[in-house]
């Protein structure tokens, strides 16, 4: 639709399987998700295209990362950078900080709080974000932990509720949007009120 943009995140780490994990993630939530292992890249990067965050690596050695996430603050300084470590230290956050890192994570991340402070961001810097897209993700994924909570298969639930295997799938997977209809059978099936699929939204 227009006007909609979906939010845009570059993952800067030169750990390989860093980036294919943070980027698995960012798409099942629904972002637009874009992976760097060449820090010398970043700066080009963020000056010719249309990232809204960056979760930066800046683990030892220090001096260097600290210098790229300056360097990104010269090239964009209005851009939302998220820096992540996997050997945290108090003077390293500080240093992050004072750059304007808008958080400093440590490594392996914790999904749950890199969510959050996705979240945290979006809301304290007016992020634009495909807000459909991301109801769609956070609906589906609640479906899909209450169904496995009842350890009900998708066709015991497609039984349920009349809807199809495919729909339920699609749904659980946020490609596609449920309509009220569709919710009513769906919380009826699993037992809880229709206002579980969107508490905290």
């Amino acid at each position: 639709m227009a006007g909609k943009q979906r939010l845009n995140v570059l993952v800067v780490d030169r750990d390989e399987a860093t980036n294919l994990e943070l980027k698995d993630f960012l798409s099942e939530e629904g972002y637009q998700a874009f992976v760097l292992s060449d820090p010398e890249q970043v700066v080009e990067e963020v000056k010719k295209s249309r990232f809204q965050l960056v979760l930066l690596d800046v683990s030892p050695p220090e001096d260097p990362a600290i210098e790229l996430l300056q360097r990104i603050r010269h090239a964009d300084s209005d851009i939302c950078v998220v820096a992540m470590t996997a050997m945290p230290t108090v003077a390293a956050a500080v240093r992050a900080l004072k750059i304007q890192a808008f958080d400093y994570l440590q490594k392996p991340l914790e999904m749950e709080e890199l969510r959050a402070v996705i979240v945290a961001a979006i809301r304290e810097k007016g992020l634009l974000v495909d807000l459909e897209s991301r109801l769609n993700q956070v609906l589906g994924r609640r479906l899909r932990e209450r169904r496995t909570l009842g350890e009900l298969t998708l066709k015991q639930l497609a039984n349920r509720t009349g809807l199809s295997v495919s729909l339920i799938s699609q749904i659980e997977l946020g490609k596609s949007a449920a309509s009220m209809s569709t919710l009513h059978k769906l919380a009826t099936a699993l037992q809880v009120k229709m206002t579980y699929f969107f508490e905290t939204i």
